[in-house]
């Protein structure tokens, strides 16, 4: 009974008043400040300590990203108050832990979505997306190589993969892990194809490009983008490289189905170019890349990738130095800023 009276305060003291004057972005929060703010629960996790108390592991996050919060001295009537992917107004204050910024959340309450600016949390650009879209739709349209083009133009044309593609994310962490980043990565890679191509005339320059846009496209099925990104039940099963295979299969038969058969060497160079981008067995590859262009992909996959979770490490770092992130531990190291 006891946790059912805090739990009732707790809602009644929030509901007197939970509208701050200025909402400050998840990305502009910084040590020592105080919290009163809604935010999207993008993951939750009800969790024991040493001495068997019970706490609430936060994901909470909005357009700009995603800070973790902790809840004390919780329970479960607490923990089911609110599902993932609600919005929830928290009071709390941030600090820095182990180098990482994290909201020690003392109050919680679940919000309706009709009480909060939904624009504040919507990760997913739909002007930037059709943007890239037509990008994409002028790169594969510029192939000279008349099949690679005409599957290119099969994929796009599918409405269903389209409209998913447009909201992919590439990752759960580390890189272009939010709505649209999936599609972002593969122009992005594309382009550097087209700048890395001329400069290697021993490069099938059509080849490479294509190789880009196939590389990940079974993350569409692998990850989930409703509230938090995690992975699909088939993603954990089989995995975006398996996954990007059979869809290549599926849209192959497309094009042969219209009339016209697919080379059938060009069929296994494109299933390579997709089991071997990871680079390493390691890395989750099933193949190592043999094949010129499909080493030349897995290096322009891995800076991308790179660059931009750097990036993102050194734009989200909290610690005081003007010129050093925090040691990174996902990285083994620290990041110059300057």
């Amino acid at each position: 009974m006891q946790a059912v009276r805090v739990f009732i305060r707790r809602c009644f003291q929030l509901s007197t008043s939970r509208t701050p004057v200025n909402r400050i972005s998840v990305s502009e929060l910084s040590d020592g400040q105080s919290v009163e703010q809604v935010f999207r629960a993008a993951d939750k996790q009800l969790r024991v300590n040493r001495q068997g108390g019970k706490y609430i592991l936060l994901k909470l996050s909005d357009k700009t990203g995603v800070i973790a919060g902790m809840l004390w001295n919780a329970d479960e009537r607490i923990f089911e108050s609110f599902d993932r992917g609600d919005y929830v107004f928290c009071r709390g204050r941030t600090q820095i832990h182990n180098g990482t910024l994290q909201l020690i959340v003392t109050e919680v309450e679940r919000m309706d979505e009709s009480e909060v600016t939904v624009a504040d949390f919507e990760r997913f650009d739909a002007n930037e997306s059709e943007r890239l879209m037509t990008r994409l739709a002028d790169l594969i349209g510029g192939l000279e190589n008349q099949s690679l083009r005409r599957l290119g133009e099969i994929y796009l044309a599918d409405t269903t993969f389209a409209e998913r593609f447009k909201k992919a994310a590439a990752a759960v962490s580390n890189h272009h892990a939010f709505p649209g980043g999936l599609l972002r990565h593969t122009v992005d890679m594309m382009e550097i194809c087209k700048l890395v191509a001329p400069r290697y005339p021993q490069l099938d320059a059509d080849l490479l490009l294509f190789g880009a846009f196939l590389h990940d496209l079974g993350k569409i099925e692998e990850l989930s983008c409703d509230g938090e990104i995690s992975y699909t039940d088939r993603g954990q099963l089989v995995g975006h490289i398996v996954i990007g295979v059979q869809m290549l299969g599926e849209k192959i038969a497309a094009f042969e189905n219209a009339g016209d058969d697919f080379p059938a060497e060009l069929r296994l160079h494109l299933e390579h170019m997709i089991v071997s981008h990871h680079g390493l067995i390691e890395f989750g590859s099933p193949k190592l890349p043999v094949m010129l262009e499909s080493v030349t992909l897995h290096h322009i996959d891995n800076l991308d990738a790179k660059l931009w979770a750097y990036t993102a490490a050194i734009q989200t770092d909290v610690g005081g130095d003007e010129k050093w992130t925090n040691y990174n531990p996902s990285i083994g190291r620290k990041l110059w800023k300057k």
